[in-house]
């Protein structure tokens, strides 16, 4: 949380994890297949005081880059435009990923995961065509993520900054927009309160903003636990997800399974993907 002017404004900054590769070109479903994903996934990170996380990062950063440990290693190298770029889970080193696990613990940030798993969401899909002739884009699946994961946070600041990811060249503004928007009638419908706050959409290249790298992290973290059944990752920063919306696990519920603090989100309780 920022403040300017005494107006608290909550920023917010939004990637995915996996894809939404789901069938071939026969329209046959392909999720489980070697290299294909079986789960994608969008979340937000709340980061209270941006400035602050860019300054712990950045010099990070500048120590591992002049560190001889680092001199020769691939990823390391400016050309590379990874690590000496922009952190990233998936393409940094061990040894750099523990030293950015270290910072984000510090950081006071709070996330948000929505989970679609895709073979549910697959044959889902197929049936919507074949009994009503409907499709549904990418674009449509990521949009219903935003809107659900932005429901119950856009009333708790005078103004909300949402840093977005891009997803290729397309700003989607206007789509991004719309989600928001229907998250704010969606809150106003349970809760018979108008969401009045103000909320600027800042689409981004994660060099461009801390925060997307930090998100990035933690939607990292929840992949390996779903994908891979290994939760070393998620355990070190799991006091910092405040909700986990795994919607295609509906043993219990219709809606899916959330996890929080009321219900502590453990490799036991996940349905195999």
């Amino acid at each position: 949380m920022s403040v300017q002017n005494s107006n608290i404004i909550n920023n917010y900054f939004v990637d995915e994890a996996g894809d939404l590769t789901l069938f071939d070109k026969k329209g046959r479903i392909i999720v489980g297949n070697e290299g294909i994903s079986k789960c994608f996934m969008v979340g937000f990170a709340y980061v209270p005081e941006p400035t602050l996380a860019k300054s712990k990062l950045e010099n990070l950063r500048k120590e591992l880059l002049a560190d001889p440990y680092f001199k020769d290693v691939p990823s390391m190298q400016p050309h590379a435009k990874k690590t000496a770029l922009i952190f990233h889970a998936k393409n940094d080193l061990p040894e750099v990923r523990r030293e950015v696990f270290k910072i984000l613990l510090s950081l006071n940030v709070k996330v948000q995961i929505a989970i679609r798993r895709k073979k549910d969401l697959a044959l889902k899909l197929k049936w919507l065509f074949e009994t009503k002739k409907e499709k549904l884009s990418d674009n449509d699946i990521y949009d219903d993520l935003v809107k659900r994961l932005f429901r119950n946070s856009l009333h708790k600041a005078d103004e909300n900054i949402i840093h977005f990811a891009r997803r290729g060249n397309s700003t989607r503004n206007t789509a991004l927009q719309s989600s928001i928007d229907k998250a704010k009638a969606n809150f106003q419908a349970k809760y018979n309160k108008t969401i009045n706050k103000p909320v600027k959409i800042i689409p981004a290249y994660p060099n461009e903003y801390i925060g997307l790298q930090i998100i990035d992290y933690y939607l990292w973290a929840v992949q390996r636990l779903y994908e891979k059944g290994e939760d070393r990752f998620f355990q070190l920063l799991a006091n910092d997800f405040r909700l986990i919306m795994d919607l295609d696990d509906i043993r219990n519920k219709d809606y899916g399974e959330w996890y929080s603090d009321q219900n502590k989100l453990d490799l036991k309780k996940i349905k195999p993907v």
